[in-house]
């Protein structure tokens, strides 16, 4: 038997102004899970998109069990035992779970010469695949009728039915409640046990503690080394990841609060199973977190008052004076922003520049003459935001389909800060960003408070909800069931009570 189930020699990968991938290496035990980590830009996403064929690779060779083989594109990789689970999810949601487990490769029945799909062998090996990883979903169910997280469970066991040798995972808990995590993890130990190899990408520290047999590590493109998991503490990983020591995660609170600058009394959703009179309020300079579990409808909420969402009654107040908001412009008319949980979804023009998706929501006030954009202006702007955080990009003029999942959330942020609202709703703001690009995310939203801008944050981490929140709101069952005003008095305890008070 070979050493390793799978091996990377040199892989390199350029695009235009960037070199991504600079022979890089990666070897996956038989039986084990590495975990590969980095920072944002460090090229991990983009190295397993060369081994599943997604990118052509300029330089390096694939061995799978020992053989050298060539994988061309992702049904070559599949054929040969590769898997991948991305992490943004690309469903039909109109289509059956069935259906979409079986895209593309669909069992069929002859009629002479005409071939047609066989419906009952597909849902009848969807339902075998699912009860073996324990999953009481309908085969024949439209998949759009599944939360994300569902849809992520799908998605894994779209890639266990493929029986592969070798499965990625790409940041699979992103959207997963803490209960669906250790069903992945139970999922994943059971592979283990099978001799499937994994390779697991992950932000998240606890995860890959729980998890991993080896740790690999990149930075900017080049790989760093390779260590058990055993033997590294997270301090230690996270300064291997970022090139340096990072001595704290969250930044001091130095920010001074004022006046109450939005009130929301009251308010509910048109649909009786969402938000149902939910009321608070958020003052001058304050970082104000939203607590709950998944399906609690804080998304749901700030999505109402962003004007996304219908309400069927209550009030919104900013200064003490009532705002109709029926559509996001007037949302963002009365000076509120909001950065979508969604990034892949509903945040970023994948087609578009860096520059469009700044610019979008500042063209408006930048022209000539009424009708002609002011580009000096706006490139200044641009510019300033691209070196404000740090964004990894050869020029502004790069598409933003072309930057990594967290240099995309900067930019996102970018769009926001260019319109100067007084108010910012960030809705997971990190999710799929390192620790690093996190840890600047802080230092960006302490800015803002400082300057006296409201942030209310959703997050589902609860370090990040503690670590950064004056105050926190918690939610279950689309209603507002506990609140905390003393940092003093925060505790992950108090949190889950409220969380799950129904």
């Amino acid at each position: 038997m070979a050493e390793y189930k799978l091996e990377l020699r040199g892989v390199s990968k350029s695009f235009p102004g960037v070199k991504a991938l600079d022979k890089v290496n990666l070897a996956v035990r038989p039986g084990t899970v590495l975990a590969l980590m980095g920072e944002n830009g460090a090229g991990k996403s983009t190295l397993m998109k060369c081994l599943f064929g997604i990118y052509h690779m300029d330089e390096g060779e694939i061995y799978l069990d020992g053989e050298k083989v060539e994988i061309a594109n992702p049904d070559e990789a599949a054929k040969r035992g590769v898997a991948m689970v991305h992490q943004e999810l690309q469903p039909i949601p109109a289509r059956s779970i069935g259906e979409n487990m079986y895209l593309g490769r669909f069992p069929v029945k002859k009629y002479g010469p005409i071939q047609m799909i066989d419906h009952a062998t597909m849902f009848a090996e969807t339902e075998k695949w699912l009860k073996e990883l324990g999953l009481e979903y309908n085969p024949k169910a439209l998949l759009g009728s599944l939360s994300i997280g569902q849809m992520q469970l799908v998605e894994i066991a779209k890639a266990v039915s493929r029986e592969a040798k070798v499965i990625i995972f790409d940041e699979p808990t992103s959207s997963l409640s803490d209960n669906e995590v250790d069903f992945l993890f139970k999922v994943m130990n059971q592979l283990r046990d099978r001799g499937v190899s994994m390779i697991y990408i992950s932000h998240k520290m606890d995860e890959i503690k729980r998890i991993a047999d080896d740790i690999q590590v990149m930075r900017d493109g080049t790989y760093v080394g390779t260590w058990p998991a055993a033997e590294l503490t997270t301090d230690q990983i996270i300064a291997k990841m970022v090139g340096r020591e990072l001595t704290q995660i969250y930044p001091e609170h130095d920010h001074e609060i004022g006046e109450v600058i939005l009130e929301v009394e009251n308010v509910s959703s048109i649909h009786a199973k969402s938000f149902q009179n939910c009321s608070f309020n958020i003052r001058r300079g304050e970082i104000l977190g939203f607590g709950g579990l998944v399906g609690a409808q804080r998304t749901e909420l700030m999505e109402g008052i962003f004007g996304i969402r219908h309400l069927s009654s209550g009030t919104i107040k900013i200064h003490g004076k009532e705002v109709k908001i029926t559509k996001p412009k007037d949302a963002m008319d009365a000076g509120i922003g909001m950065i979508t949980e969604d990034r892949r979804g509903n945040g970023i023009f994948g087609c578009l520049s860096i520059k469009d998706n700044v610019g979008i929501s500042i063209y408006n006030k930048h022209l000539k003459g009424g009708f002609v954009l002011n580009h000096p202006t706006i490139n200044k702007i641009v510019d300033d935001s691209i070196k404000q955080l740090s964004i990894k990009t050869p020029s502004m003029n790069q598409h933003i389909e072309n930057l990594s999942g967290g240099n995309q959330q900067k930019v996102i942020v970018s769009r926001w800060l260019a319109n100067d609202p007084d108010i910012l709703i960030m809705d997971e703001p990190t999710r799929g960003i390192d620790v690093g690009a996190k840890h600047e995310i802080y230092e960006i939203m302490e800015d803002l408070a400082k300057q006296g801008k409201a942030i209310i944050m959703i997050s589902s981490e609860m370090p990040e909800l503690l670590g950064m929140a004056d105050r926190v709101y918690v939610m279950c069952n689309g209603k507002i069931t506990g609140q905390i005003d003393q940092q003093e008095d925060m505790t992950q305890e108090k949190v889950m009570t409220f969380a799950t008070k129904f």
